[in-house]
């Protein structure tokens, strides 16, 4: 016997309708929202969030941090300044964050995603 479900459209997504729906939404958006994404999931592994020490993870959140900065770095010539200037600030909170919750901080320059911004000091 198969195990193929009997009805497979009912449970698999709509890809047509995936793919028409991302069509339809702006390069600067998409960046945007990524950029927002990985923002979020750093805060988090950064203790930021209610539950605060619960969900720290410094490496993970140093990844994070590094694959924002390497996005804005890459994206800031592609999306305004109305878009790019407050996730630069956020990624300094973060980068600051970042340095006051190491234990041995990095030296300037050396930390996560500053071989993109420049040394950030706490």
């Amino acid at each position: 016997m198969s195990e193929t479900p009997q009805n497979p459209s009912s449970e698999s997504p709509d890809f047509a309708a995936m793919t028409r729906d991302i069509a339809e939404v702006p390069a600067v958006e998409v960046i945007v929202t990524v950029a927002v994404n990985l923002m979020s999931a750093a805060a988090v592994k950064l203790g930021l969030t209610e539950d605060g020490d619960k969900h720290k993870d410094l490496d993970e959140a140093r990844k994070l941090v590094h694959a924002l900065a390497g996005l804005l770095d890459a994206g800031a010539t592609e999306v305004s300044s109305f878009h790019a200037a407050p996730l630069r600030d956020g990624l300094k909170s973060l980068q600051l964050a970042f340095r006051e919750a190491s234990l041995i901080p990095d030296e300037p320059g050396q930390g996560p995603g500053e071989k993109y911004t420049g040394p950030v000091y706490g």
